[in-house]
């Protein structure tokens, strides 16, 4: 089974769906949810659509049916609006937000055919896991969990993008760094739908391009002139690549980004996320890209962090090469629901395993954004970029991790005494409460209803010879606390806490290289 969702930034501000200027049908707009097209009138799309009817927490109002099958007119008093071919004027004329394809014998190549024409009128796919088996086990329904989104955010999912913003890419040579990852592979996802004339996927590890390329063509056999290996750190292969691709728009995801490791190790935190973005901005102006957009982290947000300052870095990298033909804009994530590494991940591994769940303090609070909201940003931030700004989605309020804890163990139907938390203290380099702006930051409205920016800020004196002898320790492998000293030369408002003077991370020598 596969959920196909509309992602448009027209929604009005109290959450629910709007319809993007179309007229309103068969009273939208009493519904409290989502409008839902059912591909596939048979068993599987009745259950879909009684189960929806009555849990209307799942946020899903199913409108009608799409069905091959003529003799089919009416089911369950919902009438079958046409064939699946007509999936796209029926998402338009009916105002459809979701559509669920419930027909378990549907091949992947028709999925994906029905996938790209509801891209084409701003829906986008979102997998669950296999339509079958929960038609097995008659549970159909419980599948369909992670669709409440709202009570983990504390707010509703918003649909971002808007159509007109998908032109920034639709017929250009658009590159990704790390495309493999969490954030870059759905971006390349959602690109791909937006008929780019070449889509390049720039990742430093093979298995990850391997697995990308399955998911996005259905097979993967690695020979392909858009898959891309190279590290990012190395300057010469950087203009190699930018001189024979010739992109047009750069999307910068690759980074390291998990903050203990950081905090350990910061040498490799400066290659990757300083030396790496100084790379290729240096080889986007040299080959007369449009635009680039780097992906930060609100760590970078009066950082205390080797993660936070080095985004920080990255962005302000990014403010000093603006203002040419080049547009360049930066892009503030908060935590990623269901990315590699996040929260919830481990939280839904630790929870299935019978562990306990490890939270560093009782009242951590945390900004939330979903795959797709953060990929929305991505898109739209090309689309608004003018002079090195920072773009951040409106998050709502930062949500407490316990309560995210409570909460996602009450859709998994736990009692509140099979989850034991475990305190584990804050780290170094963690925050009680992040921020995404920092105390000198002044939040500039944007064209786009759910999206702020600030302005760039002038640059330390002398920056980029400070940013020169950051990058000379780093690749010198200088021991930790040096690390820190250079990024607090750089970036003033990074104060690292004070460590112990025999604490040096895990080595106090060069060690080596391992990315």
């Amino acid at each position: 089974m596969s959920i196909v969702t509309k992602l448009e930034s027209d929604s009005p501000s109290n959450g629910h769906a709007q319809s993007n200027g179309h007229p309103q049908s068969n009273g939208n707009s009493q519904r409290k949810g989502l409008s839902c097209l059912i591909v596939g009138a048979g068993h599987a799309g009745r259950i879909i659509s009684r189960d929806l009817r009555k849990v209307p927490e799942y946020g899903l109002v199913p409108v009608g049916f799409l069905d091959d099958k003529p003799s089919r007119h009416s089911v369950l008093g919902l009438p079958v609006l046409g064939t699946l071919e007509q999936l796209p004027d029926v998402c338009r004329r009916e105002c459809i937000d979701a559509v669920v394809i419930a027909i378990p014998s549907l091949s992947a190549p028709r999925i994906r055919r029905l996938a790209e024409s509801a891209a084409a009128v701003g829906i986008q796919v979102r997998y669950l896991p296999s339509f079958v088996a929960a038609l097995q086990r008659e549970t159909l329904i419980s599948e369909l969990r992670h669709l409440r989104i709202s009570s983990l955010l504390g707010r509703d999912e918003l649909r971002v993008v808007r159509t007109a913003s998908q032109a920034v890419v639709a017929g250009k040579r658009v590159l990704v760094t790390g495309a493999g990852g969490s954030i870059g592979s759905e971006l390349c996802r959602q690109i791909k739908r937006f008929g780019p004339a070449a889509l390049f996927l720039l990742d430093h590890d093979e298995s990850n391009l391997h697995r990308l390329q399955m998911q996005l063509e259905g097979q993967a056999l690695l020979d392909n002139d858009e898959l891309i290996i190279a590290d990012i750190r190395d300057p010469g292969r950087i203009h190699q690549i930018f001189r024979a691709l010739r992109p047009e728009v750069v999307f910068h995801a690759a980074a390291h980004k998990h903050l203990p490791l950081l905090e350990r190790h910061p040498s490799e935190g400066v290659k990757s996320n300083v030396l790496g973005t100084k790379t290729l901005v240096g080889a986007a102006l040299e080959t007369g890209v449009e635009r680039f957009i780097l992906i930060s982290t609100d760590k970078a947000a009066d950082p205390v962090s080797i993660l936070g300052a080095t985004k920080r870095i990255a962005e302000m990298i990014v403010q000093s090469r603006a203002g040419g033909s080049t547009r360049f804009a930066s892009v503030r994530f908060g935590n990623v629901l269901g990315s590699r590494g996040s929260f919830l991940t481990v939280l839904s591994e630790q929870i299935e395993n019978g562990d306990a769940v490890t939270v560093t303090h009782p009242e951590v609070t945390r900004f939330f954004m979903t795959v797709e909201e953060a990929v929305g940003l991505v898109i739209e931030a090309a689309s608004m970029a003018e002079a090195g700004e920072t773009f951040v989605l409106d998050m709502g309020e930062p949500v407490r991790i316990v309560d995210l804890v409570h909460t996602y163990a009450a859709q998994m139907h736990l009692a509140p005494e099979r989850v034991e938390i475990r305190f584990t203290g804050l780290r170094q380099g963690e925050k009680l409460y992040e921020d995404l702006f920092s105390k000198a930051e002044e939040r500039i409205a944007t064209a786009h209803p759910k999206i702020m920016a600030t302005a760039p800020r002038q640059l330390p004196p002398n920056f980029a010879d400070r940013l020169d002898a950051l990058l000379f320790a780093a690749g010198a492998n200088r021991p930790p606390h040096e690390i820190k000293r250079y990024l607090a030369f750089v970036l003033p408002e990074y104060q690292p806490p004070p460590e112990p003077a025999d604490h040096n991370g895990y080595f106090s020598y060069p060690y080596p290289d391992d990315f």
